[in-house]
């Protein structure tokens, strides 16, 4: 529909009263707008109108036809009735021969989609009983541990099967048999976990009945009385708004809040039912002490004096840079914020990262180089505006699900798909892309480069962009020409032709953006990877306008946050460097105290020190090195050779058996405070549920160790860290918590209190003023196959578990869809090695080895190995390389030479 007709008003009436609308509409719709209510069951705002339930009919004053509402057009001059008694009984009527078929929840009530029906049903004062009868009995499908299909209160309003399709793609349900046996079910009427279903809960959140309804609400009785809170998910980087219903203080079930910003009304699996977690009993609820070995419970004070004092030994001892602490990106903004504070002032060190160094480090480095600001240019929104996007180093619909439907939206709307990934990703698998350049894993300076020269060759360059918007541009310029299709061919293996298809495409793309993740970030030349991407993106001019730009997409639900409030080693909060003078005595009047001018030690570093005896005692909340970091073997090493390790968390992990003291932390939802997402979106996160047992949240522990330390932190509540922050941090100058109760939030650079926040960043002019290019030299990774170690290994993540495991391998549903790790390996590789599906091999680098059941696909290339790195048991960072990028000092965790051994499987 063109903006034109968009706009064009029209005025209708409906039970004799005029109202307008817009041409286009239809009369539900410009009934809805103007506060008319129109019942309806099959209809739903996200969904194209079928009129199949035929609750919504209307009456045409000058014909008396029944129309349903939902899809019939509102024009200029319509007349309609909408409640008299011939619509009214009508209603009526096709309500009883629904409820004939099917069994309504009577007890059913509130605002809830799954109450639809039963509401109705009151309302129209209905006997379900009223057309006694054959009712059709088809078995529950019980078939999946997420939800259940009750037949018997199916009213085949087709709401779940559109919802499937229109939403989210997959088709994964349909009408099935004929007649009186028509029913919901997967193609063939198989299991859902035999097909396309993703387990999303689309369809379950899109029931009017309550036929489809999750199995945590099932098991906790199935309550009609639970309390909402509208909080944010912890999972991933897209930050997606979400309402936690619960009872009793525990977690009933989980939907999406329809007034999200970043996620509309879509959440994945994780998302939807993986919150289980929090109700476990395995939940860490007391402070624990390590004495001979093993662990017993303490009192609060006890385990914080106990902390105290060991690291005031350490620091008279050997000074503050012998501690060390790593923050976390699942914890708040304000947590953040806190923990960097404690180990700047109150222990006097910089000796503070947390988990982006080992994903985005590069990113950060790379894009403040070219374009002065780390962060995702443009908005999630904006992806399906596009008309060219190039994805690479992202598994877009597994990593980030939510923004990958954004993009096949785009695709589905006629948008080009360039994918460049060593893998057969599900967006080229499923057809999305329309060119897949499948590069040798670590070679990405090379064909982004070899793109730019042929879009320079071609003359598709914005000249004008570069002149007046760039520098460094001659330079530059001179570095391409090394960078012919032909060489590019050689290096990455991607064909000539494919490569100037895909220059060609994105060269002329009015609004191409770019999509990256860890594919192209975790190298030992990560920050080169990132430069070569932001020179593409200006080379075209596909900067500081809206659905283009180099969007980073986080892998963490905060680790943008965590980044922007200064858990980094060289910058406090808000990129501020720590070794200026003038930002040094900014924090040390804000914080009373003297700072460190010395740059602090990055995660690896920290590691390698705490092996070497430089760093002595460490202080680890929410984070566990002993899945995340690469090579785990000298991870355990240095643990075992601190001092003194107190760790804080909600459950015992792998790096938390390696603790002095234990302090038993809140989960997510047990906590306030704001988190921010990869488009650079504070939101507030709403506490659901109070802290389980004797649990603190994190900012609450910090304060207290804080004090006992000397330094006093006295905060009465999360708000006042929230305000704290605005005070320091520039770009979150106007982010106040006042302003963050809104369910939009506020995206930064925000930096007064009347500043609306920035949906996208460099219009007109980089944060730098002027963008810079870089000329890139290719290098081969650290490490690359030999006769040895003949094969590549590539990690990442999976679909249905997140980052280390703790919580997802904890929710019952995604454990039990995919309990155990797995390798991936071509079948020609798996022909010369004689290894059959399911059957176990031993892969083995040169710092470790791990034994793994094989997944035979032809996603990975031959002579390519992938492991998800989510399985202590089978941990894929038992095998990676610790070498680091020299400027962002992350580790090449995307690349490693290894061998794999077939074993004996009897």
């Amino acid at each position: 529909m063109s903006d034109l007709t968009k706009t064009e008003t029209i005025q209708i009436k409906v039970n004799g009263e005029t109202i307008e609308g817009v041409r286009g509409d239809t009369v539900l719709e410009v009934a809805e707008k103007n506060g008319i209510e129109i019942p309806t069951l099959c209809n739903m705002d996200q969904l194209e109108p079928t009129g199949a339930c035929r609750m919504c009919l209307v009456e045409l004053v000058d014909s008396g036809e029944l129309v349903t509402s939902c899809t019939y057009p509102a024009r200029d001059g319509l007349e309609v009735e909408t409640n008299n008694s011939r619509v009214e009984n009508s209603r009526k009527l096709n309500l009883e021969l629904l409820l004939s078929n099917s069994k309504v929840d009577m007890d059913c009530r509130g605002n809830e989609t799954r109450c639809e029906l039963a509401n109705l049903a009151r309302e129209y004062d209905l006997n379900p009983e009223r057309f006694e009868g054959t009712k059709r009995t088809h078995p529950k499908m019980e078939d999946n541990p997420f939800f259940e299909l009750d037949h018997d209160k199916c009213i085949l309003c087709g709401r779940c099967v559109r919802a499937c399709e229109e939403i989210r793609g997959r088709s994964a349900i349909d009408f099935v048999n004929r007649g009186f046996e028509t029913k919901i079910s997967p193609p063939l009427d198989r299991s859902l976990t035999e097909g396309t279903c993703q387990f999303c809960g689309q369809c379950v959140d899109a029931c009017p009945s309550g036929a489809l309804t999750s199995n945590m609400r099932i098991e906790k009785g199935n309550p009609n009385e639970v309390e909402t809170t509208s909080t944010i998910c912890t999972y991933c980087g897209v930050g997606c708004r979400m309402n936690v219903h619960t009872r009793d203080n525990e977690v009933v079930d989980v939907s999406p809040d329809p007034e999200a910003p970043a996620n509309d009304i879509r959440l994945c699996s994780k998302g939807r039912f993986g919150f289980d977690f929090v109700n476990r009993d395995d939940r860490l609820t007391e402070p624990l002490i390590k004495e001979d070995g093993e662990f017993r419970e303490a009192s609060w004070d006890e385990a914080l004096t106990k902390v105290a004092d060991e690291l005031e030994k350490i620091k008279d001892e050997a000074g503050g840079d012998a501690i060390a602490g790593l923050s976390s990106a699942t914890c708040t903004n304000e947590e953040n914020f806190l923990f960097q504070k404690f180990m700047r002032a109150t222990i006097g060190t910089n000796n503070v990262d947390h988990c982006a160094r080992l994903c985005h480090a590069s990113t950060v480095a790379g894009l403040v180089r070219a374009f002065g600001s780390g962060a995702m240019t443009n908005s999630i929104g904006e992806i399906r505006d596009a008309d060219t996007i190039l994805v690479t180093g992202s598994n877009t619909t597994e990593s980030h699900p939510v923004i990958g439907l954004e993009v096949k939206k785009a695709v589905k709307d006629g948008a080009n798909l360039i994918v460049a990934d060593p893998r057969e990703i599900e967006l080229v698998q499923e057809g999305d892309a329309d060119i897949h350049m499948q590069q040798n894993s670590g070679t990405d300076v090379a064909w982004i480069m070899g793109m730019i020269n042929i879009i320079l060759e071609e003359g598709l360059w914005d000249e004008g962009f570069v002149k007046n918007r760039t520098e460094n541009f001659e330079e530059f310029k001179a570095s391409v020409e090394n960078y012919t299709p032909k060489r590019v061919e050689e290096i990455t293996g991607i064909a000539r032709d494919k490569l100037r298809r895909a220059a060609l495409t994105y060269g002329k793309a009015d609004k191409g953006t770019i999509l990256f993740a860890m594919g192209i970030t975790q190298h030992s030349h990560g920050t080169d990877n990132v430069l070569a991407a932001a020179n593409l993106a200006m080379v075209t001019g596909n900067v500081g306008r809206e659905s283009t730009g180099v969007n980073p997409l986080r892998g963490q639900n905060n680790v943008q946050g965590a980044c922007d409030l200064g858990a980094l080693s060289n910058v406090y909060p808000g990129y501020q460097n720590v070794d200026l003078k003038e930002n040094q005595e900014k924090f040390e009047e804000a914080w009373n105290t003297e700072l460190s001018p010395e740059i602090g030690l990055t995660v690896v570093e920290m590691m390698n020190a705490a092996e070497e005896g430089d760093v002595r005692g460490m202080y680890i909340m929410g984070e566990n090195p002993m899945v995340s970091d690469p090579d785990i073997g000298h991870v355990e090493k240095s643990l075992e050779n601190l001092d003194f390790l107190v760790v804080q968390d909600i459950f015992l992990t792998e790096t938390a058996e390696f603790a002095d003291v234990i302090l038993p932390a809140a989960s997510f939802l047990e906590s306030e405070g704001s988190f921010t997402n990869s488009e650079r979106r504070i939101q507030k996160l709403n506490r659901a549920l109070e802290p389980r047992g004797n649990t603190k949240p994190d900012w609450e522990i910090i304060s207290e160790l804080s004090t006992k330390l000397g330094y006093p932190m006295e905060y009465d509540c999360v708000s006042e860290l929230t305000d704290e922050i605005t005070e320091v941090t520039p770009i979150y100058g106007g982010i106040t918590a006042e302003r963050i109760k809104d369910k939009e939030g506020l995206q930064w650079p925000c930096p007064t209190e009347d500043h609306p926040g920035t949906q996208f960043l460099h219009e007109g002019e980089f944060s730098r003023g002027l963008g810079k290019f870089h000329p890139i030299s290719y290098r081969e990774p650290a490490e690359t196959p030999d006769e040895e170690y003949p094969m590549t290994l590539t990690t990442g993540r999976m679909y249905y578990h997140f980052h280390t495991r703790s919580m997802t391998g904890r929710s019952k549903g995604l454990d039990e869809l995919v309990p155990e790790a797995y390798v991936e390996m071509n079948p020609a590789d798996a022909t010369s090695l004689e290894v059959e599906e399911g059957e176990k091999v031993k892969v083995s680098s040169r710092r470790g080895e791990i034994e793994i059941k094989t997944k035979v696909t032809d996603r990975v290339p031959e002579g390519t190995v992938f492991i998800p790195f989510h399985f202590a048991e089978a941990a894929a960072n038992r095998l990676t390389n610790s070498v680091l990028d020299p400027i962002a000092k992350i580790p090449e965790l995307k690349v490693a030479a290894v061998d794999v051994e077939k074993l004996n499987n009897c």
